[in-house]
Order: structure tokens, then C-alpha cells, then sequence
């Protein structure tokens, strides 16, 4: 019988990881019994499963994985409490997606949905070795000196950053590229080094990368040999 995190995932409610918040602050429940306990065991063939009171059933939803060129201004998350979000832009998918990861508010470019728990879990977790690439333009002077404090590790939560890979692609523009996705990372760096960043674009992640020809707010599916290429790039999970 599968995890009750797990089988939230499978049906396209949440990654893995956010299933067990979900089911941490209560809002799931097993035979009319709130269950807090991500490990806990359920019977998808008898046990009747709600999520916010909303019965979860059926058979998993075929995998979808879209690409979506992210306007700014939209919020990676399905609470439309916090802004507008990203998943009112996938509607028409035919199917329920979720983020992959973050991208600021603020922030444009490309970013991944998916029903896909495993996919997801592989895609965002640090042990698996995603690089993303980012493109920031910026105000402000870019010398030897800058690039130095921008290519050096930052602390974030009490915790140093991994150094980024960073390129001066011209006069005010640069090329980010990171091993993981800390809470603000570029910004941060960039406010440390006395540049105010005015667009920060994502361009890929992995060997995958935006295409020029798909306008921003628009998106399309991701085809198998797209998503089997993006998870050989990552490196061999780490301990």
C-alpha cells in the first residue's frame, strides 16, 4: 500500500515533499480521520481520501510536464491568495499542474509544471545536481572586482551558498548559472556587489533550454525525449 504523501504526488496534488506539509498542517484526511502522518499507509481501493474536504479517488492522471515562458508579475503557487499564479496560465492543459520549484515573483522565463511527483522530486531536490542558467540585467558597473564578490558564496538561513558560475555577456548583462536554488540567490548577490537587478530571466535548466520562438505567458508539452534528456544532465544523486 502506498505512503499517503506518495499517492497525494502520484495524483497530481503536490510534490512529495509538499504533500507532507499538506498532510503536516492537517488538511487531509483518511476515512474521515485527519491523518498528520506523511508515512501513513492508505488503501486507494477502499480508504475515502480528501484533501482540503475535497475527495482525492480515481486512478493517477496520466504524466504531463508543460514548459511555460513565465511572465513577471505571477507567483509559482496555486494559492491565488498570494497574487496571480502561474497555474491559471497552464488551465487549458487538461490537467492539474504544479510548479517545478520556484521563480520569483518578479522574475520571467522559463519554468516547468507537471503531475509527474517522481519528476518533480528529481527535478528540485539539490542531491541530484540541476544547473539552471539565468539571464540578469542589471544597473550599475560591472569590473574584475564585482565579479569576484558575485562568483564568491553568500550565506542564506545561516548556511554559505555554493559558488555561482557567473559570465559578463555584455556591458550590463550577466549570465547566472547555479547548482541550487536558494531563497533570493541572485538578487542577493547582485545587492552585495551594489548592482540593482531590472530583469532576471531564466533560460534554462539543464541541457533544456526556452525557446526563443515560445512568447511569454504561453507554454507547451514537453515531449518524453525532452524530459528523459533534462534528467540525464543532472548528475548521480548525492549522499
Amino acid at each position: 500500500m502506498p505512503r499517503l504523501q506518495s499517492f497525494l504526488s502520484r495524483h497530481g496534488h503536490a510534490s512529495r515533499r509538499a504533500a507532507a506539509e499538506l498532510i503536516l498542517e492537517g488538511r487531509v484526511t483518511v476515512n474521515s480521520e485527519t491523518i498528520r502522518e506523511p508515512g501513513h499507509r492508505v488503501n486507494p481501493a477502499t480508504d475515502a481520501i480528501t484533501l482540503n474536504g475535497i475527495p482525492v479517488a480515481g486512478a493517477p492522471p496520466c504524466h504531463a510536464t508543460v514548459m511555460l515562458n513565465k511572465p513577471a508579475g505571477y507567483v509559482c503557487s496555486a494559492d491565488r491568495t498570494q497574487g496571480r499564479s502561474v497555474c491559471d496560465l497552464v488551465a487549458g492543459a487538461g490537467t492539474r499542474l504544479v510548479p517545478v520549484g520556484r521563480l520569483d515573483k518578479d522574475s520571467d522565463g522559463l519554468l516547468l509544471l507537471s503531475n509527474d511527483g517522481d519528476l518533480i522530486l528529481k527535478l528540485t531536490h539539490p542531491r541530484y545536481g540541476h544547473t539552471k542558467t539565468y539571464r540578469v540585467t542589471v544597473d550599475g558597473a560591472i569590473n574584475a572586482a564585482v565579479l569576484k564578490s558575485l562568483r564568491s558564496p553568500i550565506t542564506i538561513d545561516a548556511k554559505p551558498t555554493r559558488p555561482a558560475h557567473v559570465e559578463h555577456t555584455a556591458p550590463n548583462e550577466l549570465l547566472f548559472t547555479l547548482g541550487e536554488g536558494r531563497n533570493h540567490q541572485i538578487r542577493r548577490l547582485c545587492e552585495r556587489a551594489n548592482l540593482r537587478v531590472e530583469r532576471l530571466t531564466r533560460v534554462s535548466i539543464n541541457t533544456l533550454r526556452l525557446p526563443e520562438e515560445l512568447p511569454v505567458g504561453h507554454w507547451r508539452k514537453l515531449t518524453d525525449e525532452e524530459i528523459s534528456a533534462t534528467l540525464r544532465s543532472s548528475s548521480t544523486p548525492r549522499a
